[in-house]
Formats: C-alpha cells, sequence, structure tokens
C-alpha cells in the first residue's frame, strides 16, 4: 500500500530540494518534479518526492482527516 501525504514547505533549499512539515515532523524532500516552490506551499509527498502541489484548504481538511483518524485509533 503506498499513501501520499499533504505536507507544508517550510524552507526550500535549492531549485530542487526543500524541507516539509508533516504534522511537526520535519523532513528534507526532493521538490525536482514541480516547478516553481514556496515557503508556505502545501505539496503531496510520496516516498521523498513531491508530486504536486495542493490547494491549501483542501491540504487542511486532508490533515484534519488524518487527526481525527489517529484520535480514533488511539481511543482502540
Amino acid at each position: 500500500m503506498c499513501l501520499a501525504i499533504p505536507a507544508q514547505i517550510i524552507e526550500v533549499i535549492d531549485n530542487e530540494q526543500a524541507v516539509v512539515d508533516m504534522g511537526g515532523v520535519r523532513k528534507q524532500i526532493s521538490t525536482a518534479l514541480l516547478d516553481d516552490v514556496m515557503v508556505g506551499d502545501y505539496v503531496i509527498v510520496h516516498v521523498g518526492y513531491a508530486l504536486n502541489r495542493l490547494d491549501p484548504e483542501e491540504a487542511e481538511a486532508t490533515l484534519r482527516l488524518f487527526a481525527e483518524l489517529a484520535a480514533t485509533a488511539d481511543e482502540d
């Protein structure tokens, strides 16, 4: 099973590398598949690559759903 996760770019290292925040976890990723990413952009990350940009509202809604699922799992 593969999962792509929404993440927010918090630092652009160069035109092919950036640091993202994934729920408090910071990770360096490749942005080679996208043009002109900027701090604050939301991207979908899969196996260390930003695949595409997300609308900020869509990203935040998806992250809220992940948080709700995690909370439900903790209750079990």
